[in-house]
């Protein structure tokens, strides 16, 4: 699948990467969500990130349904951790673990692990999410292609 920039939305994560807090990208479904990680993980294999480094877990797959348990997730993650080195690691639809943000702050407090995070609106930062959290993430809120997006993608052939 042809992949469509997202500038805006790219320069966003760009500016907190690397740096400790939580990436969280949210927005209605089908806007995008999953593409800037897509992207997010292109430009990070374009800058010689290593693959072992880049961890992206989408829960949508069913074949990601064992780590949806929470232990299992952190246990998994734990042990694609690269030592000494930043490892990134990218978890979308993250609403789908059950007591997702056991895992997340166990990640965050842990040196090298630039974490991003996407999920809906409604689910991911309800108020009682949103005060776990706190002071540990920067939200980015993903809108629908603007129309200028859409004009550029269909342009470039990206609704063929």
């Amino acid at each position: 699948m042809q992949l469509f920039p997202r500038p805006d939305y790219e320069r966003q994560l760009l500016a907190f990467r690397d740096k400790q807090i939580i990436k969280v990208i949210t927005g209605v479904r089908r806007c995008g969500k999953s593409s800037l990680l897509r992207l997010l993980q292109e430009r990070l294999r374009s800058e010689g990130v290593e693959d072992e480094r880049i961890v992206c877990i989408n829960f949508e797959d069913f074949d990601a349904d064992p780590l949806r348990d929470p232990k299992a997730l952190h246990d998994h993650l734990k042990s694609k951790l690269v030592d000494g080195k930043m490892t990134y690691i990218l978890l979308d639809e993250i609403q789908l673990v059950r007591d997702f943000t056991r895992v997340v702050d166990s990640l965050f407090i842990r040196e090298n692990v630039d974490l991003y995070i996407t999920g809906s609106n409604a689910n991911l930062l309800s108020a009682e999410i949103a005060t776990m959290l706190t002071g540990r993430y920067v939200e980015i809120k993903m809108l629908p292609l603007s129309f200028k997006e859409f004009v550029l993608a269909s342009n470039a052939g990206g609704f063929n």
